[in-house]
């Protein structure tokens, strides 16, 4: 669940750990209707909270 080979650029931390934002916090496809958004997951500095990356988890559904 953590990303290793990362190091925050903020504070040097190597402990790198993995978050999914929770909720109604779905990214949706801009110019689609009626379609399932994508949960966004980042990966967080645990020792001075920066994110370091965030992604969706099912980039397909953006397609054009």
């Amino acid at each position: 669940m953590e990303k290793q080979s990362e190091q925050c650029p903020k504070c040097g931390c190597k402990e790198i750990g993995k978050g999914k934002q929770a909720g109604h916090a779905l990214v949706l496809p801009n110019n689609k209707f009626f379609t399932l958004g994508s949960p966004i997951f980042h990966y967080i500095c645990t020792q001075c909270g920066y994110v370091l990356e965030s992604y969706v988890d099912k980039p397909s559904r953006f397609k054009e």
